[in-house]
This record gives C-alpha cells, sequence and structure tokens, in this order.
C-alpha cells in the first residue's frame, strides 16, 4: 500500500513500511525511511505506484477549468477527497484524487485552504478583488521587465526619469519602477550610478554627486527665512586704541578674526588677538541659534559657499575695515627678551579694523628672506615684523612641548571656477600656497594662542568648553580641557571661528561669561557643568564636520580631474606617501599606482595618466620614471 501525503508544503505519494496508532514508517522510491504522522495523509491506495501517481495526477490537474471547479464546490466548508466523488460522479482513482487536491492547491485565490485537505470557496466578491489583484499583479510584473529590458538596451522609461532623483538616495524597494531598474543594474553588472549616468539620468556626475549631498543635507534649500536683526550691537562697549589688521584669503568674506600688536617696552609686545561676536545676537535657543545649530558649520566647496549664519547677521559681526564692530579681544604681553608670556586678559571691546588684508597679495613680498633683512622693504612693517617676531617665539615654545619640529612646507591648493559651481564645463584654476609661508604662520600662530588661553581661562573657572584634544595619536572632542600633543599646548578650544563653525561660537558664550563674571562665570554661563546637550553638540557637531569635509574633498577632487582634462595634462610628477600610495606634486590629490614598487617614502615620480573616472573620483596611472632619491640634507619633508 501508498499514501499519499503532506511534507512541509510538497505533496508526496510514498510506500508504507509500517504502521503505529497516530504515525506511519514510509520509504520512497530511493529506499529512504521516514516517521509521518497519519493527520498528514490524504489517502491510501495500492495503484499505481507512487512516481506515476503524481506524473499522472500533474497531467490531469492542469486541464481542469478552475472557473468551472469553484462553480462545482460546496458553498461551506469540504474535504478534496469527499468533493473527488461528486466532481467526477464516480468513485474516482487515486490519480483523480490527486489531481484534484492539486488542482484546488493551486488556486489559493478561488479556494481558501482551512487544513490538510480541507477547503472553501472564497465568495464571490472576494474571487473578483484577489482576480483583480493578481490581473494588476501579472500587468506590473509585465511593465516591470519591459522597463528593464529598455534600460538595458540603453533606452530610459519616462516612469524611471521621473524617480531618478529617488534611486539613490530614497527609493522605495517595494515599486515596480525599483525593482526594474535593481533588475538592470543586476543584469549590466555595474553600479547604479552608472546606469543613471548612461542612460542620462543625470547630466553629468557632478550633477549626482552634489544631488546626493544637498537632497540629504538641504532637502529644503540653503537659504535662510527672514530673521530681522536689530543694530547697533556692542555699543556701549569701550572702544579699543590699536591698529588691527586682518589676514585671510581672496574669497573670504566673513571676518572672523584680526590682529593688533603694540610695543610695551624694550622687546616686549602686547598681542592682541580679535574675534567677532555673533554670540551677542546668537544667544542660546533663541531662533538664529536654531538655525545656526542645524548647519552646525558653514560649508565650503570649490566656487561655493553655504554659510551658517544668514548673511544679516555676518555682515552686522564681520570684522569689516573702517567700521566699529564688537569684538571678544586677548591681549597677551610677551617678553621676548625672557623668552615670557609676561600675562594676558580678555575684554568686551568695539574694534575698527584698518584693513581687511589677502594673504594671497602679500605672500609674494612678505617672505622669509625679506623678514630677515631688516634694511628691506616691506609692506605693513611695523605690523608684521614685531608679529613675525613673536610667532618665531611662540612655535619654538611649542616645539619644545612637541619634542619635535613642525613639518607644515607641503603645498595647499585654492580652488577658484570661472563659471557656476554646478557646471562641469566650468574653468578651474588651482593656486598653490606653501602652508608655511609667513603670514600663513602668523595668522595660525595667533589663532593657536588664542585657543589655547582661551580654554585655560574656561578650565580656571570651571566654566565647561568644547575642547579638541589629542593624546597617543587619537584626536577628540570633548568637555575636558585635555592636552593637544601634535600642537603642543595644555588644551585647546575652538574659539576663533564663531561666525564659521558652531563650536567656537558655544564657546564665545562661555568665554564671555567667564571674562565678565571671573569665578561666578559658571553659575551665570550659558552652558553649565556635566550639561548633557552640550554632549549632544559635540556628537552632532562631530558626525556633521567629517561630513561636510567629506563632501569638500569629494567636490575637491572631482574638479582636480576636469583640471587634468582642461590642461590637457598627460605626464603628472607625484611624491610617495608609502608603498604604492602617492600625492601629486601639482594637484591636491592622492591615489594608488598599484605598478610601483620598491620605492622609498618621500621619493619623486613621474606617473602617466591613463585616464580619469569623474563617477567614482579614481585615476588610472602607471609609472613612466622614478626619480633618483635625493641627497640627506635635501630630502623633502612630509606632513
Amino acid at each position: 500500500m501508498y499514501v499519499l501525503f503532506e511534507d512541509n508544503g510538497k505533496f508526496k505519494a510514498e510506500k508504507i513500511f509500517s504502521q503505529a496508532d497516530t504515525t506511519l514508517q514510509v520509504e520512497s522510491a530511493t529506499g529512504k525511511r521516514s516517521k509521518i504522522r497519519k493527520n498528514n495523509v490524504f489517502f491510501e491506495f495500492s495503484a499505481p505506484e507512487p512516481t506515476l501517481l503524481l506524473e499522472q495526477a500533474e497531467q490531469l490537474a492542469a486541464d481542469f477549468d478552475i472557473d468551472f471547479l469553484w462553480e462545482c464546490a460546496p458553498e461551506d466548508e469540504f474535504h478534496a477527497v469527499d468533493f473527488a466523488q461528486e466532481y467526477f460522479g464516480h468513485p474516482p482513482s487515486a490519480v483523480e484524487k490527486t489531481a484534484l487536491i492539486l488542482a484546488l492547491h493551486s488556486a489559493p485565490a478561488y479556494f481558501h485552504r482551512r487544513g490538510k485537505g480541507l477547503y472553501r470557496a472564497a465568495p464571490k466578491d472576494i474571487l473578483q478583488a484577489a482576480l483583480a489583484a493578481i490581473e494588476k499583479k501579472r500587468q506590473q510584473a509585465e511593465q516591470q521587465e519591459a522597463w528593464t529590458q529598455a534600460m538595458i538596451a540603453g533606452e530610459l522609461p519616462a516612469e524611471i526619469a521621473a524617480v531618478a532623483n529617488h534611486l539613490l538616495t530614497s527609493p522605495d524597494k517595494n515599486s515596480i519602477e525599483w525593482k526594474a531598474f535593481d533588475a538592470a543594474v543586476q543584469h549590466l553588472a555595474i553600479s547604479p550610478e552608472q546606469l543613471l549616468l548612461d542612460l542620462n539620468a543625470w547630466s553629468s556626475p557632478l550633477a549626482l554627486h552634489r544631488y546626493r549631498f544637498f537632497s540629504h543635507y538641504f532637502p529644503k534649500g540653503t537659504d535662510f527665512p527672514e530673521i530681522e536683526l536689530k543694530n547697533g550691537w556692542g555699543q556701549d562697549f569701550p572702544l579699543a586704541e590699536v591698529q588691527a589688521y586682518s589676514l585671510d584669503d581672496a574669497n573670504t568674506t566673513e571676518i572672523d578674526d584680526a590682529i593688533s600688536i603694540q610695543a610695551i617696552g624694550s622687546q616686549q609686545w602686547r598681542v592682541g588677538i580679535h574675534i567677532a561676536t555673533p554670540g551677542l545676537a546668537v544667544q542660546r535657543d533663541n531662533e538664529l541659534d536654531q538655525l545656526a545649530r542645524k548647519r552646525l558649520s558653514t560649508l565650503y566647496t570649490p566656487g561655493q559657499k553655504v554659510s551658517m549664519l544668514p548673511e544679516n547677521v555676518i555682515r552686522q559681526f564681520s570684522l569689516d575695515a573702517g567700521l566699529e564692530r564688537p569684538a571678544v579681544s586677548l591681549y597677551v604681553d610677551i617678553d621676548l627678551e625672557q623668552g615670557l608670556i609676561l600675562q594676558h586678559h580678555t575684554r568686551l571691546e568695539r574694534i575698527q579694523v584698518k584693513e581687511n588684508l589677502r594673504q594671497n597679495d602679500l605672500d609674494p613680498l612678505v617672505t622669509l628672506e625679506a623678514l630677515n633683512d631688516p634694511n628691506q622693504d616691506l609692506p605693513y612693517a611695523d605690523w608684521i615684523r614685531p608679529l613675525w617676531a613673536v610667532t618665531q617665539f611662540l612655535a619654538k615654545q611649542r616645539e619644545q612641548i612637541r619634542g619635535k619640529p613642525e613639518n607644515n612646507n607641503r603645498v595647499e591648493f585654492l580652488f577658484e571656477l570661472e563659471g557656476e559651481p554646478d557646471n562641469p564645463d566650468s574653468i578651474v584654476h588651482l593656486i598653490p600656497r606653501v602652508r608655511n609661508a609667513p603670514l600663513g604662520l602668523i595668522t595660525a600662530e595667533m589663532m593657536i594662542l588664542a585657543n589655547n588661553l582661551w580654554g585655560g581661562l574656561l578650565a580656571q573657572y570651571d566654566v565647561p568648553g568644547i575642547y579638541r584634544s589629542q593624546q597617543n595619536m587619537r584626536t577628540r572632542m570633548s568637555t575636558h580641557a585635555l592636552p593637544h600633543e601634535s600642537i603642543g599646548v595644555p588644551q585647546y578650544a575652538w574659539s576663533t571661528s564663531p561666525l564659521r563653525r558652531y563650536v567656537d561660537l558655544v564657546n564665545q558664550w562661555q568665554i564671555m561669561a567667564a571674562a565678565e563674571h571671573g569665578v561666578s562665570a559658571r553659575l551665570v554661563a550659558p552652558f553649565k557643568p556635566k550639561e548633557a546637550d552640550l554632549f549632544a553638540i559635540i556628537g552632532a557637531f562631530d558626525a556633521q564636520y567629517t561630513a561636510w569635509n567629506e563632501f569638500q574633498q569629494r567636490l575637491e577632487r572631482y574638479w582636480v580631474l576636469r583640471w587634468l582634462k582642461q590642461q590637457q595634462i598627460e605626464q603628472i610628477p607625484a611624491t610617495v606617501i608609502k608603498e604604492d600610495l602617492v600625492r601629486f606634486d601639482i594637484a591636491p590629490f592622492i591615489t594608488r599606482v598599484p605598478s610601483l614598487t620598491e620605492v622609498t617614502r618621500g621619493q619623486k615620480v613621474i606617473l602617466d595618466l591613463l585616464t580619469t573616472d569623474e563617477l567614482t573620483l579614481t585615476v588610472s596611472c602607471r609609472v613612466r620614471e622614478i626619480l633618483p632619491l635625493p641627497e640627506p640634507d635635501q630630502a623633502p619633508l612630509l606632513e
């Protein structure tokens, strides 16, 4: 004897080997034995043999008219074996009973299963709805396949074009548009981005790079809402009697800082570091603070800037030349002869910057040779020469803590575009600038001094601030005044760019409280010790600042590739960083050259540029020439 039974959703027919009260032991055609429960059995039969039964039953089931079968079925719940006799009009054979079971099982829209062998015919209205859904699904499957085949053939269906903006950022993976697109991607074995570019869903890789970032971080655009801002901030502050200058890149429009210097004795100088004070208007939890806290930092990319603060706020507080502006000023008295910082103090005041200087204009004139020759003409000599002396003193102090000199002689590049930042045909210019140019060192040293001393001021009065520390080569932000080993200072709190960075703005609130209230500042400062919101700001800023920097670097790589094409550069000098990793000498670009072997860190090579990919932002290079290592005293310094 044989039995027809169900096992894990599959119908099987096998020979009975032995029986118990509730179970059967059955044997398959291959001789494999297994135990089954009797309540999984549909019926027993003696012929035909199991393999032939299923084969014949499947052929017969395929000939059933499901609509007619549904019309014949009882309205109430029924057992398939009982229905077989009524349907066929005679005692059904094992093949007929099995065929009916298979037919019922294959049409779940028509027959709702109620248990092992038990079914109920679907009510007419439910059946019609189910059949409509099945037909819709069939049509969608046909449409999905048609779209997939069109994309494989290089055609962009209008329906896919309509959702192209979302396919990379927020796809609806249950939609047939996504399923068709994904099927085409898998068939062609390319990236989703490349397929969209190949189909001209995006005008250029630049458009795609920009959309992915701005749609995520600025879904409503980069404009600010209209906010009224009163005038006359800091009018009651005393006017500083100093001659201060700012020093920035040519494209800087928000002037955060200015520097002054006064002689107070023989080889004694009072350095003034004056910082714009948007913290007067942007106060904790007000409307401006909510805007600034959402952006957390100004975004810089080639040809474009998205500011942290509205333009009317920037214009009220930027230290523009000739205008009286409120500032928080740090005055540091330094004795160069004794090599000592004598004292420092902080106060709120008004300053009038004499001139907004541009580093790119002055760098060719303010050279080390000119600074070392007191008889050589130097622009703004009364300001630059003493600042340079103070800079050398401060750098030497930090070097003693660091235990080694800083290597800042690598060339940096500024990007300038002739055209719009979203136009890939804009002409790009790379403007080189040496990091250790004297004016750059002066500015950097003064800002380090301010961030160090103001961090110490907060710690002195137990006023919480946001510090940037580095220990054991690990850089992190926290509320603790910890050393920054690579800079060589006991603490470092970003405070000198409050128009551009939210962390600096928060620290400015705290610094102003410390300067005004001293030992009682911790009671009146906007943020109190161990306040959870301060930790939330650190976490949010760290994540968003990283995202901003990554996008900036991504677009800079893109514009370097455009520059290489525009300049028709086919060979390029590079410097080995380590192993097969190199840095181009004439453009800010790092890449790997797999064919590069047996080279030393700092070695110069000449590369052939083979291909560039503006989507993946990569280049393909091969080694043309490996240059000899320089003499030891001429070895280049690398960062």
